[in-house]
């Protein structure tokens, strides 16, 4: 630094005790700034580092998916257990109510389904893939009824979230149906509207209780009583 040189000539030309204090002073003065600097720098760098990170996990890749198919319970720890899916929330979907309760949606009069909204990442798990474990999950072919659960609210549903989970979506079903033959599938396919959470208790009921929620698990899937082995789960 040009200045500090400057200082340190005209402390020398002045001599005796005085121009030795002012050199460690100025050697002092110039050795914290560095420090100063250094230390700044090194925040700055954290503060890079933190926001990187923060814009990876903001960046990483997930959809949601939205499913209904006879009680939420069963068909949530059916989707627990899919690798690739990152979270699972029940609730009430497409329905007329705003913020239905479960007594509402169970009367018929809130016109909502139980359903299972999924968040999941499409690199490690697809969207034609979730939809294989929805036709496995339950019975598509029973109108608004789930083995003893009758009632709108149990009707099989896929809600789609963008113009080609719908395309994705027609596409299974039609596979689905040529399958069954001449038994047809009454699933309805529509646009995923507002979504209700259901009520803390019924999250993740069945893990709660005790059924596994662990990824690639192949154990069977009840709702209520033992387990018992069928063409369905739940």
């Amino acid at each position: 630094m040009v200045w500090f040189r400057v200082v340190i000539v005209i402390a020398l030309r002045i001599g005796g005790w005085a121009d030795w204090v002012l050199l460690v002073l100025c050697v002092g003065w110039f050795v914290m700034q560095k420090s100063l600097a250094a230390g700044a720098a090194t925040i700055a760098t954290a503060g890079t580092a933190t926001a990187a990170g923060a814009v990876k996990k903001a960046g990483e890749s997930s959809e949601y998916a939205t499913f209904a198919a006879g009680c939420f319970w069963s068909v949530e720890l059916a989707y627990q257990r899919v690798p690739g899916v990152l979270g699972t929330e029940v609730g009430y979907t497409n329905g007329t109510l705003k913020n239905p309760t479960y007594e509402q949606v169970c009367s018929g009069t809130s016109g909502h389904a139980e359903a299972v909204r999924i968040s999941f990442d499409p690199a490690l798990v697809s969207y034609d893939q979730l939809l294989s474990v929805f036709w496995k999950k339950h019975d598509p072919t029973t109108l608004n009824r789930q083995g003893n659960d009758r009632g709108t609210q149990y009707r099989s549903g896929i809600y789609t979230h963008s113009d080609q989970q719908a395309k994705i979506a027609e596409e299974s079903k039609s596979a689905q149906q040529k399958k069954l033959g001449s038994t047809k599938i009454v699933t309805e396919i529509q646009p995923a509207g507002t979504w209700y959470p259901a009520e803390t208790y019924h999250q993740q009921y069945l893990e709660k209780d005790g059924q596994s929620a662990a990824k690639g698990c192949s154990d069977y899937i009840h709702c209520y009583g033992k387990p018992k082995k069928s063409g369905f789960w739940g």
